[in-house]
């Protein structure tokens, strides 16, 4: 087993312009408590069908985010999004058919506030998944929080108040090079500038 196995946290969320500062704090926590992102967006460009691209980066990952605070219908049709629970439910079976191994897989699912979830997707209400606002600093907090208590952390690493005032910092670095691309944001350089970011960053 490599160590990029037990570092690595695959993120399943919205990629959509309304929820892509949620997803840069997901990705900057993730990297500022040493961890290392990885999502979909990483296999942009080969010749494989996404979900076997998204299954495929789960089966590598040792931890996985999934949010699903998205949970009402959205345009002129009304219609829901069913990807982020479908990708949830390929973590599950890779949890639970490596259950006592040594490749096995631990996963959290963020949901809205007020108990929402319970009535969309009921079977989680076993689990008791952190919730958030839809807004970057409770983001940052319940995702730090989580990656706190596996056990492939190690500290020192900087604390949740620490990245939520790095992250401005790294917003501008993001628009420099989505700026500087064209109006592309790869994720090469969604990567390069998080860690850029975590390297000045004091640990604790």
């Amino acid at each position: 087993m490599s160590a990029a196995y037990e570092r690595s946290v695959f993120i399943n969320c919205p990629f959509d312009d309304d929820f892509q500062p949620l997803f840069h704090a997901i990705v900057l926590t993730v990297a500022a408590k040493g961890f290392t992102p990885r999502c979909a967006h990483e296999t942009e460009g080969q010749a494989d069908p996404r979900i076997v691209r998204i299954a495929r980066g789960l089966m590598e990952s040792k931890y996985s985010i999934h949010d699903l605070s998205r949970y009402q219908g959205q345009g002129a049709e009304n219609l829901g999004r069913f990807n982020m629970p479908l990708e949830l439910g390929i973590a599950l079976g890779i949890r639970y058919l490596k259950e006592g191994t040594a490749t096995s897989h631990n996963w959290v699912a963020l949901v809205p506030e007020h108990f929402i979830h319970q009535k969309f997707i009921s079977d989680l209400a076993g689990y008791d998944p952190p919730d958030h606002d839809q807004k970057p600093p409770t983001v940052i907090r319940k995702v730090a929080a989580w990656l706190s208590m596996q056990p492939d952390f190690m500290q020192p690493t900087p604390t949740g108040r620490t990245i939520l005032d790095a992250y401005p910092n790294f917003c501008v670095l993001l628009d420099k090079e989505k700026a500087d691309a064209l109006g592309t944001l790869t994720w090469p350089s969604i990567i390069k500038s998080a860690l850029v970011v975590v390297s000045g960053l004091p640990l604790v």
